[in-house]
């Protein structure tokens, strides 16, 4: 299984702005999630549930909850040892450690930078646990980033040489290092990685930008990511097998038509805010065999002059959304849709907004 653990302060995503955090991702117990566990689903088979993500906000609100039934007997309550101890409780309650769902592997996630004074917590947390847990128990997967100076033409390393200083300053030796950049690292480059942040050449991964997620799977497997980390946990697994992303690369590649999608939302400014809906569309498209082309209409800027750019578009999908802020722009786009006989979708306040827009239209009732 994988779980998320977000630094911030918020117990959890629900209030939070789309624009802060992207979309919230509901998980099948109802819980309010880091969008990042609709990708957990994407990429594995276990379901997510309420404890697989958890953030600063919750895990202080535990401790808080603690110390007022008097559970810690009158001690002075600290971050360590009693924060970092609830976050290794949430870890394991994730992992389902102690149970009958209890997981063979657990991949936690934490959220934030390294060196950011909110994400300390965790990463002193992770590393009691891998204390605990013992050497062959425990692997730790560094992501950095590489930024490409124009000017100079050369990937800088730097950055990716601090960030693992700091992480060894608080006791943590990653065991791979996951570099991302905009194109593939050279050898030279990683040797010096290497070199400089005590990490084996081929713990030193390349992780160029990719026209398509799915492509991650099998660039990793080429350069034995899985293999390292089962050896470092003293797993024996068979061979992989990616023939499904494999084909799922395929399918994206070799299209035999597309379709244009009109989404009018009110949140259009950052496209993660309907970041379902989105990889819905793109699913649907790979299984009917057409690439799919989203455009965002920011439905507050929608007025009776323009609503007919909508023509160029072969279906109209009006997400979710809060508030009146927009509305007015998803009834014209409602109205549109059904009177050009334009295919529409209506998604929670999309759906709400077709049925005011019929109730105006035509059957002739008053707001």
């Amino acid at each position: 299984t994988l779980i998320k653990l977000d630094p911030y302060i918020n117990v959890d995503p629900g209030t939070m702005s789309p624009f802060q955090h992207g979309e919230v991702f509901v998980t099948d117990d109802g819980a309010e999630t880091d969008l990042d566990l609709g990708h957990y689903e994407r990429f594995i088979e276990t379901r997510m549930r309420q404890a697989n993500n958890f953030t600063t906000g919750r895990i202080y609100q535990s401790v808080l909850e603690k110390e007022r039934r008097g559970d810690y007997l009158g001690k002075t309550v600290q971050v360590i040892p009693h924060v970092t101890n609830e976050i290794q409780e949430y870890i394991k309650r994730g992992a389902g450690i102690g149970t009958a769902e209890a997981v063979d592997v657990a991949i936690a996630e934490i959220g934030g930078t390294v060196g950011d004074i909110e994400s300390l917590p965790f990463l002193e947390a992770v590393r009691q646990l891998s204390l605990k847990l013992g050497p062959n128990n425990t692997a730790f997967v560094h992501l950095t980033y590489l930024p490409w100076i124009s000017t100079a033409g050369e990937l800088k390393t730097k950055p990716t040489q601090h960030t693992v200083q700091k992480l060894r300053e608080i006791g943590i030796q990653p065991d791979a290092l996951l570099c991302r950049a905009d194109r593939p690292i050279p050898e030279e480059e990683r040797e010096k990685i290497s070199l400089f942040t005590n990490v084996p050449a081929w713990g030193v991964i390349s992780m160029p930008d990719v026209d398509t997620i799915y492509k991650v799977p099998r660039l990793l497997h080429e350069q034995g990511l899985d293999g390292l980390i089962c050896d470092k946990l003293r797993l024996n697994t068979p061979p992989a097998r990616l023939k499904r992303w494999d084909d799922l690369v395929y399918e994206t590649s070799h299209p035999q038509g597309e379709v244009s999608i009109a989404m009018v939302g009110k949140y259009v400014d950052l496209a993660d805010s309907y970041k379902s809906v989105n990889e819905a569309l793109r699913h649907a498209g790979l299984r009917n065999h057409v690439h799919v082309n989203i455009t965002y209409v920011d439905a507050e800027a929608l007025t009776a002059d323009d609503v007919d750019q909508l023509a160029q578009f072969d279906a109209v999908l009006v997400p979710g959304g809060f508030g009146k802020r927009g509305v007015e722009g998803m009834v014209l786009a409602a109205q549109y849709a059904r009177e050009h006989r334009l295919p529409y979708l209506g998604i929670c306040l999309g759906m709400q907004v077709a049925t005011i827009e019929f109730a105006r239209d035509v059957a002739g009732m008053k707001d």
